[in-house]
């Protein structure tokens, strides 16, 4: 069911709309960690041949930020000036161009991808890569519209659908797993399709594609309350298209940028071996599984503040975004105590290598150092996100990663060749700066009186 956000207690409806998405991405991230369990029986080059592509594949996430985060404003301010022709082009327009720019962006990095793999590593760390990542790009549209379908049902309210089917997928991925990459299936001691690395791409590409098929139905069968048309899959609108790029512009150069750094970041972790690579593979999925709740508040939060500006209840989107930064703030505590006591253990569940282990652990330990700051700067990110004021996100990622973190370890590592653990403690100087950045821009103000239409 669809949910007018601008009625109601704020802290219910952000609990609401956050806490189905944390347990829906929740359960993604599950799977993602059953991907790299799995993928560490094989070995430690499979993970960090996973782990390089994964990297560089997250590059072109770019591109779906571009759009799903003007997609946000374009589509909650929409619905909250109760403009349902407007909230059905929206909605139409942002699956359609983020399906081509998808097309465009998987050809382009299926070019490159080999050459650039091979910058990080040898012969096995590029094919079980290449292995792993060419039927990921192929389906890289389809991949994009499942996020376009889910954002837009939260955008109306509904934060239970998304969840619904990214757990069910989630299982499905989980299943699918073993019985795709063995040849015996682990505990069952039956036959599977022995296809390794390759088998657990198959069955992500096949997870993500039931949770678009699924979604599609439901936003596409007007029980939702809006109903956009097929017909208008097939047209592009200039002046949709264009709010869609120009919106979200700040955040897909900032989420390029960010990613290109985490590539740069990465080359670094490179010159202490596979090891290390498959450390920081192994830790930077559990650190995903810990920013859920940082996603959720925002995702869910961004909704109930969009709504509230469409309606011009600028006090309603201000006490929002400060209940989403503290209870992140809290959430971001708690992840930080669990690692630094059994961060060890949690990395011990995913290998045996006691060299991959130890380097996991310390990144775990030091690099969580700064998340309280970061969750609180997420909650904030609300404001920026539902209002269409993207800038400030942009800049203070930039100042953080580009002029903080990669200096930090050009000097460390480069320059006076410290240890590893200078890479973890790298993120820490770059989420504080990101926080304080943060907290400027949000008490400016300018994001009350930024109205997308």
């Amino acid at each position: 069911m669809t949910r007018d956000l601008t009625k109601g207690n704020i802290f219910k409806n952000l609990i609401i709309m956050s806490v189905p998405t944390m347990i829906g991405f929740s359960a993604q991230m599950v799977y993602d960690l059953v991907d790299i369990f799995w993928i560490g029986k094989i070995s430690s080059d499979a993970i960090a041949g996973v782990t390089v592509f994964t990297t560089l594949f997250w590059v072109i996430e770019a591109l779906n930020e571009i759009i799903g985060v003007s997609s946000i404003s374009l589509i909650s301010q929409a619905f909250g000036r109760k403009n349902i022709k407007e909230t059905n082009l929206a909605i139409e327009q942002t699956i359609t161009f983020k399906f081509i720019m998808a097309a465009l962006a998987a050809i382009i990095l299926s070019i490159f991808l080999e050459p650039i793999m091979g910058l990080f590593g040898g012969e096995d760390l590029v094919n079980n890569g290449l292995e792993y990542g060419y039927i990921r790009m192929f389906f890289l549209p389809i991949m994009f519209s499942s996020y376009s379908v889910n954002t837009a049902l939260r955008c109306i309210g509904d934060s239970y659908t998304p969840m619904f089917i990214m757990i069910f997928v989630s299982i499905v991925n989980i299943i699918l797993d073993p019985i795709m990459m063995f040849e015996t299936i682990p505990l069952l001691n039956v036959p599977g399709l022995n296809l390794g690395i390759f088998g657990a791409a198959v069955a992500t590409i096949i997870s993500q594609s039931i949770a678009f098929i699924i979604g599609f139905y439901i936003l596409f069968s007007g029980k939702r309350g809006i109903k956009p048309s097929l017909k208008g899959l097939f047209k592009l609108n200039f002046h949709i298209d264009k709010e869609l790029i120009t919106i979200g512009l700040p955040n897909g150069v900032e989420v390029f940028l960010r990613n290109i750094s985490n590539t740069l970041v990465l080359s670094f972790v490179a010159f202490y071996g596979n090891s290390a690579i498959a450390a920081n593979g192994i830790a930077g999925r559990i650190f995903g599984f810990a920013f859920l709740p940082l996603i959720g508040f925002s995702m869910g939060g961004s909704a109930v503040v969009g709504q509230s500006l469409g309606a011009n209840m600028i006090k309603r989107s201000e006490k929002t975004t400060k209940i989403a930064s503290l209870v992140s703030a809290a959430f971001m505590m708690i992840f930080t105590i669990i690692v630094v006591f059994f961060g060890n253990n949690i990395m011990a569940l995913f290998t045996q290598d006691p060299e991959v282990i130890q380097h996991g652990t310390d990144f775990l330990i030091y690099g969580s150092i700064g998340l309280v700051f970061l969750g609180y700067y997420f909650g904030l990110t609300t404001a920026f996100s539902g209002s269409g004021y993207n800038f400030p996100i942009f800049v203070s990622s930039i100042i953080s990663r580009w002029a903080v973190q990669l200096p930090c370890l050009l000097i460390a590592i480069s320059i006076f060749d410290l240890p590893i653990i200078w890479i973890w403690l790298s993120y820490v100087f770059g989420d504080l700066m990101e926080t304080f950045i943060g907290i400027i821009f949000y008490k400016q103000g300018k994001w009350k009186y930024k109205r997308v239409k």
